[in-house]
């Protein structure tokens, strides 16, 4: 992707106020360059958790700190070649020696792009509505009284629901519908 695209691209993510000041990544052929140093602890990003997949988010400093490290590292094995399950792999090995941690104290990811293509739970990669993500290690939707029933979009059917559940990286999402331009 062009790289002024890319940077807008990441930056929609964000609140208008949080997007001044949010640090930039840019996905490069070895893996993310920093395009812009945050100045409020935030940092914004276009993540790919597939080839396929556009996820254009903005996250705090305990995201920063933990959950972008994960991209960060993913991208470059991916760049070197590495599969889906040496990836899967490499970052458990990863988070058992201590170089990639989850985060540790609740904290925000906010998803407000209309530009949001995501793998649902069955696998495929469709567009999906802006939302906020909070880090809620270990949860699973049962905790939040979600079933496994699914919606049209293929995503978990409640007005939250966890993502990676039951992973050192779940995350409670929450929908907040459509938005035009900045305003959200």
């Amino acid at each position: 992707m062009d790289r002024d695209k890319e940077i807008a691209l990441a930056l929609s993510a964000c609140p208008p106020a949080v997007a001044k000041a949010a640090g930039v990544y840019v996905l490069t052929g070895s893996g993310y360059e920093k395009a812009r140093e945050s100045q409020n602890g935030f940092t914004a990003i276009v993540q790919h958790s597939a080839p396929t997949a556009t996820e254009p988010q903005c996250m705090d400093a305990e995201g920063s700190r933990t959950i972008l490290q994960r991209y960060l590292k993913v991208a470059v094995w991916r760049a070197q070649g590495k599969t889906p399950d040496e990836i899967r792999r490499l970052t458990k090995e990863a988070l058992e020696k201590g170089e990639l941690q989850a985060p540790t104290r609740p904290g925000v990811d906010y998803m407000l792009s209309n530009a949001n293509t995501v793998p649902n739970e069955k696998g495929e990669h469709v567009p999906y509505i802006p939302h906020v993500m909070f880090f809620g290690t270990h949860l699973t939707n049962a905790d939040l009284g979600v079933g496994k029933e699914l919606g049209p979009d293929g995503q978990r059917i409640g007005p939250a629901y966890v993502a990676g559940e039951g992973s050192p990286y779940a995350l409670v999402i929450v929908p907040v519908g459509a938005h035009s331009g900045m305003e959200h």
